[in-house]
């Protein structure tokens, strides 16, 4: 029996496991709307995620590492960073394809028109990146609806 005959059936097997790995996780309350919100939008981008509800999110926040200034609603764990808020998933594929060295990005506050916060209002918001020492640099400026 060749490597090629024995090698298949196993792949068989074992590759739809694989494909239910989920890329991340998502820390939210309960009973947080624009939560699931952001959460439809990265499904619809192709992520798969794993949400937590908890009802005390401070305390997860701060076992993370997220600055209380860049603070939002939820808080995921995608590869190997951080995502605060309602962060675009298309900036969540560009940090994982770049893999700069920060902890993450984050979308403080809740600014209507960012994903999961679609009001029928745009406020221009900002991205940014931060590292484990609280430092934070410009990821990017959103200044109209995407």
């Amino acid at each position: 029996m060749s490597v090629k005959a024995y090698l298949l059936p196993l792949l068989a097997v074992f590759t739809p496991s694989l494909s239910l790995a989920a890329d991340g996780i998502v820390y939210k309350h309960p009973q947080c709307g624009c939560c699931e919100d952001w959460i439809e939008h990265m499904r619809t981008a192709g992520f798969e995620l794993d949400v937590q509800n908890l009802t005390e999110m401070s305390a997860k926040k701060q076992a993370l590492g997220i600055p209380d200034q860049l603070a939002s609603c939820h808080t995921a764990q995608i590869g190997d960073y951080l995502i605060e808020g309602h962060v675009p998933a298309q900036d969540v594929r560009t940090l994982l394809a770049q893999q700069p060295k920060i902890a993450g990005l984050s979308v403080p506050g809740m600014p209507h028109g960012s994903p999961g916060m679609e009001t029928g209002r745009f406020d221009p918001y900002t991205i940014v990146g931060f590292n484990h020492q609280g430092q934070v640099r410009l990821w990017r400026q959103v200044s109209h609806a995407e």
